[in-house]
């Protein structure tokens, strides 16, 4: 595992075409190099109550289970007893109620195909006829689902209720024994997160952005929360050294697929456990200011600052932040100014003339009436 591990510092510490996402400088901001295609992580339609209206064509795989394609996927489908690792929707098919959503939950399912809980056998067919990055809705009847009882608790689900499945293979693993994550030691779990992280770093190196993102997020889905809560010590930094390079390699990618949103949420899961982390906070920033947050970006930027000063990257967002808000303010100006218009001189008042000799004429005869009377006296 120290030779995986060296491979990947290795890796993240070269120069990379990162810089052309205004994430360059020192080898501290160089994760991962960049690619164009679409990520594994694209989210469904926005209307993600209802299944989705599928055009392609139905393909019968058993009895009780019929598919149809939504994303094609890429290289092998998925062997008997392997560990898959997917997101999914699923939905009564009668009432269209939705009952559960990992993407929602941000929390992958872990499938061993051939081990299945007796409600997700019919799910598990459909998995096993995907690819890596295939999205697939699936239709199943209710003997390979919760059966004629149901489930009454979580989920809820009606008796003999046929189901809607949307789902998404993010990878899988081959063990000819099947064996789960949580049938692994901490150590075997650790070192098939960064075998993964290898490989996606390969990946990065190939320009294949979608295969990438597909080996981070099986990383990630390796290290869960169930099983982080459980570490401390030398083995939570252990997992924390494969899992945060992961989040910021998505954050990245992210960046450059123009998805900003995830992007800082990418960050802030790494922020969670590292407030001090200058990359989580540096591609934050870089998000934020892409959606205009400048304050917030601001905020990030200078924080990154403190732990590493001499950054020419963060300067440089700096000082961009700093260019920006003085055009703000010179547009602001010009629009007040056409507004309002400039300034009127004051104009001079014209003196009435009437009033002036009038009291001229006053002044003058107060002046004889005080010289009249001095003479009387």
């Amino acid at each position: 595992m120290e030779n995986g591990q060296d491979q990947a510092k290795q890796f993240e510490g070269q120069e990379s075409p990162i810089q052309q996402l205004d994430i360059a400088g020192q080898d501290d901001h160089n994760d991962v190099t960049t690619g164009t295609a679409a990520s594994v992580q694209n989210e469904p339609p926005q209307d993600d109550n209802c299944p989705p209206k599928v055009d392609s064509e139905v393909e019968i795989l058993h009895e009780k289970v019929t598919k149809q394609i939504i994303k094609e996927g890429h290289g092998q489908k998925p062997a008997n007893f392997s560990t898959c690792f997917l997101h999914y929707r699923a939905w009564v098919k009668k009432s269209l109620h939705k009952f559960e959503d990992t993407w929602q939950e941000q929390q992958p399912l872990e499938l061993v195909l051939g081990k299945e809980k007796k409600q997700m056998v019919g799910l598990g067919i459909g998995v096993a006829s995907m690819k890596s990055g295939e999205r697939a809705l699936f239709h199943v009847g209710w003997e390979l689902a919760y059966g004629e009882e149901g489930s009454f608790s979580f989920p809820n689900v009606p008796p003999s209720a046929d189901l809607i499945y949307e789902a998404e293979l993010i990878g899988f693993d081959e063990f000819k024994e099947g064996k789960a994550r949580s049938d692994m030691t901490v150590e075997e779990r650790i070192e098939a997160a960064d075998r993964r992280k290898i490989e996606g770093n390969t990946y990065f190196k190939e320009e294949k952005l979608e295969e990438a993102m597909q080996q981070y997020e099986m990383a990630v889905a390796y290290m869960g929360d169930d099983f982080m809560f459980q570490l401390f010590g030398k083995y939570r930094d252990m997992a924390l050294a494969v899992k945060n390079p992961c989040h910021l390699n998505m954050a990245a990618c992210l960046i450059k697929l123009k998805r900003h949103e995830e992007a800082i949420g990418q960050c802030s899961i790494v922020l969670s456990e590292d407030e001090n982390n200058v990359k989580a906070l540096f591609r934050r920033g870089k998000a934020r200011s892409e959606l205009g947050q400048t304050d917030a970006a601001r905020e990030d930027f200078q924080k990154a600052k403190k732990f590493a000063p001499q950054d020419k990257a963060i300067l440089r967002e700096l000082r961009l932040l700093a260019e920006h808000d003085r055009a703000v303010y010179q547009k602001q100006k010009e629009i007040y100014k056409g507004i309002f218009g400039p300034r009127p001189e004051p104009k001079p008042q014209r003196k009435n003339r009437f009033l002036v000799f009038w009291l001229w004429l006053v002044s003058l005869f107060s002046r004889l009436f005080k010289l009249q009377r001095q003479k009387e006296d």
